[in-house]
């Protein structure tokens, strides 16, 4: 595509502008990808670099270190100990001495049966005592499977902190010849509520975000490989053990499931819908909450807090209940069809969530009442900053209400909204409230249902998702690899579109 100069762009009418920088949208794309793979290449280029560095500083300093730190590469904390630093030798020490406690007692036992998940599933025994059979359950696949990567987890932590060890016993050395004083434990502790009180805060919300966030997600990402379902448990039922690739093979093949649709044609229909109402859910509440916003600020408009009350309240009551009902009111025997039956507008009720379009076109509706509140109180906070000096010069040079709309309203939004609308983009791709409450999915696909869970026309892969693990079969692991696929669009998406921002590529337009 050709690129234009700075003049020969202005040269331009509006159409060709628009057309010109609508082209340069897609055609930034290809390069937008390729710039994100290059610096995922630098990234995988600069940890090897980093992961060669710590070998050969942990190589450097037991070649040149004293036997105090030669010692402490096995007793972690010695070198600490040795030179007087009690209380940070005596917190490696204990580190130590739990991890090997754990990996005796417990942590060697999980990890021997993680290639597994178990050898011996639930069996039918006769009991003497009883006088019948009695089922016996033994293995269970589920804890060894979460209890294997929690010691992955803790070995990795094992292997930062002997890690750190060794650089402390560097450090100390380095001081030491230096002629200085090393830290004593009161001034750790000083520290720790003062100079590096910042790592005291992190250090709980960190570990959360590991055990309660991480953790979960490596779990999650790790169902996809087995075959764990509902007659597959792991524990009652049946074992589940690994399967390799084969349910990204399932998911990803063409081949008809069942007589009727594939997994790869379900979730590319399902995919493109998601993709066109997380579109229309999002812009659609956007440029209509801003239109919203501006005419209550207009000038002259009277009970402005009236009308901000009034639309506010539908923030105000719990979409369980609001969504619940207009889906009652506008169902084949609601309130809407029977008023219009009542009125002879219409001789038979309307198919508002017994078609596919009708459904679609609907939810979108009834998003954007939902919708147009958050945006209009997001945008009057962004009009009423926008300098009055702007809106008066324009009106001296003679520009019309759209065009200091365009020039001025909407540049200046865009610039300050541009990632709340990234992230209410991918929100709606993973809106379950809207779509769940209103149709639950229905009208029902026959053909894409097949493949797994009751799947409609009006599904997102959330919903898709949620009736996967829901439905009789409740298969875990492909909701697991439509979650993996999932957070790969999204992230794809997200990657992409945040880079070509303007608030991000011109930041300093509006400093």
């Amino acid at each position: 595509m050709r690129k234009y100069s700075d003049v020969e762009y202005l040269k331009l009418s509006k159409s060709k502008r628009f057309l010109y920088r609508f082209l340069s949208f897609f055609a930034g794309i290809p390069g937008a990808v390729w710039g994100f793979i290059k610096k995922i290449g630098l990234a995988v280029k600069g940890g090897v670099s980093a992961v060669g560095n710590e070998f050969k500083d942990v190589f450097t300093t037991f070649k040149n270190g004293d036997w105090k730190t030669r010692l402490s590469y096995l007793i972690m904390g010695f070198g600490c100990l040795a030179r007087g630093q009690i209380l940070r030798g005596l917190l490696f020490l204990l580190f130590e001495i739990v991890f090997i406690i754990y990996m005796v007692v417990a942590g060697a036992h999980w990890l021997s049966l993680l290639p597994t998940l178990g050898t011996k599933g639930p069996s039918v025994e006769y009991n003497a005592v009883y006088d019948q059979y009695v089922t016996t359950y033994n293995d269970n696949s589920f804890k060894i499977l979460l209890y294997g990567v929690l010691t992955i987890f803790f070995i990795i932590a094992f292997i930062y902190t002997w890690r750190v060890n060794v650089k402390q016993n560097r450090i100390a050395e380095g001081i030491l010849k230096s002629g200085k004083k090393l830290k004593s434990g009161r001034d750790d502790l000083r520290s720790l509520v003062d100079d590096n009180f910042h790592k005291t805060l992190l250090a709980l919300p960190l570990t959360g975000i590991i055990i309660f966030t991480v953790l979960p997600i490596v779990f999650m990402i790790l169902v996809a490989f087995t075959n764990y379902d509902g007659s597959h448990d792991g524990y009652y039922n049946n074992l589940f053990t690994w399967v390799g690739l084969d349910n990204f093979n399932t998911m990803l093949s063409w081949e008809a499931a069942g007589g009727g649709q594939s997994y790869a044609a379900t979730f590319g229909e399902i995919l493109s819908w998601t993709l066109i109402w997380a579109f229309f859910a999002t812009f659609s509440n956007y440029f209509l909450g801003m239109l919203v916003a501006m005419m209550i600020n207009k000038k002259g408009v009277y009970l402005k807090k009236v009308w901000r009350t009034i639309l506010v309240m539908t923030i105000a009551i719990p979409q369980f209940i609001s969504l619940l009902y207009v889906s009652k009111m506008f169902a084949k025997n609601g309130i809407v069809n029977g008023a219009l039956l009542d009125l002879n507008l219409i001789t038979k009720p309307l198919p508002f969530w017994e078609k596919a379009g009708w459904a679609r076109v609907m939810v979108i509706l009834i998003n954007i009442w939902i919708g147009i509140p958050y945006l209009m109180l997001i945008a009057t906070g962004i009009l009423m900053n926008i300098p009055a000096d702007l809106y008066e010069s324009a009106k001296i040079d003679g520009a019309s209400g759209w065009q200091q709309y365009r020039k001025i309203t909407l540049p200046y939004m865009l610039f300050v909204t541009g990632p709340y609308l990234l992230t209410s983009f991918t929100s709606n791709m993973n809106n379950f409230n809207v779509i769940y409450l209103l149709t639950g999915g229905a009208p029902t696909n026959s053909a894409a249902s097949t493949a797994a869970g009751s799947v409609g026309y009006t599904d997102l892969l959330i919903t898709w998702l949620f009736k996967i693990t829901t439905g009789p079969e409740a298969q875990y692991y492909m909701a697991s690899v439509v979650g993996i696929m999932v957070f790969v669009v999204v992230a794809v998406i997200s990657l992409i579109v945040y880079n070509l921002l303007p608030s991000v590529k011109n930041e300093e337009d509006f400093q």
